[in-house]
C-alpha cells in the first residue's frame, strides 16, 4: 500500500513518551578511541565505557589507580615465584622411595607424596598462569589507549611493582607483554 500522497507534517509526536530520555538537552559525551599518541585526555575513557575520564580530578585518580595496577601485576608475579618455591620445596622434603624395577626413568627416586603434591600444585598453577596472562592482557589494553598520561602511569607502576617484589628476578624480561 503506497502512502506517500499522506501529508504527516502536520502530525506532533512530542507526547509520545520518548521525552529527553533523562539526558536533557545536553549529549552524552562518547568516548574518544584514539590510534594515534596523543596527550589529550578529552573525553578519555580507559577500557571500559564506564572508565570516563570527565576532568583533572578523576585523570589524577585514575592514573594512580593505574599505577597500582601495574605495580599489583608484578606483585602477582612474585607470588607465584613464591608458591613455585615452596610448591619445590614441599617435593623436596617429601621422602624418597628406594629405586626398584618398577619405578619409571621419569619418577627414579620420587615418593607417590611428592607425586600427588605436584599434581595438587599443577592445577593451582594453571590457574594462576591464567589470571596473570589475563593481567598482562588487560594492561596492555590499557596501554593501548595511546594516551601519554596513561602510557607512562603504566611504566611507573611497572617500576614500582619491580623495585618492590621483584627483587628476586632478573631485569631483562623473556616476552613483551606477560
Amino acid at each position: 500500500m503506497d502512502h506517500s500522497h499522506m501529508d504527516h507534517s502536520h502530525m506532533d509526536h512530542s507526547d509520545m513518551g520518548h521525552g529527553d530520555m533523562g539526558h536533557g538537552n545536553m549529549p552524552m559525551p562518547m568516548c574518544s578511541m584514539n590510534m594515534l599518541f596523543t596527550w589529550d585526555t578529552t573525553n578519555l575513557c580507559i577500557v571500559f565505557r564506564q572508565w570516563h575520564i570527565r576532568g583533572t580530578t578523576s585523570l589524577v585518580f585514575s592514573l594512580l589507580a593505574i599505577i597500582a595496577i601495574s605495580a599489583g601485576y608484578e606483585a602477582l608475579r612474585e607470588g607465584i615465584r613464591r608458591y613455585e618455591s615452596a610448591v619445590a620445596a614441599k617435593q623436596d622434603a617429601a621422602p624418597s622411595e628406594p629405586n626398584t624395577e618398577n619405578t619409571t626413568l621419569l619418577g627414579v627416586g620420587r615418593s607417590s607424596q611428592a607425586d600427588a603434591i605436584g599434581r595438587r600444585a599443577q592445577i593451582v598453577k594453571a590457574v594462576l598462569y591464567g589470571v596473570q596472562n589475563f593481567y598482562a592482557f588487560m594492561i596492555m589494553l590499557v596501554f593501548m589507549t595511546y594516551n601519554g598520561f596513561v602510557m607512562l602511569s603504566v611504566a611507573i607502576g611497572a617500576g614500582l611493582g619491580y623495585y618492590f617484589f621483584g627483587s628476586h628476578t632478573k631485569a631483562v624480561k623473556e616476552t613483551a607483554c606477560h
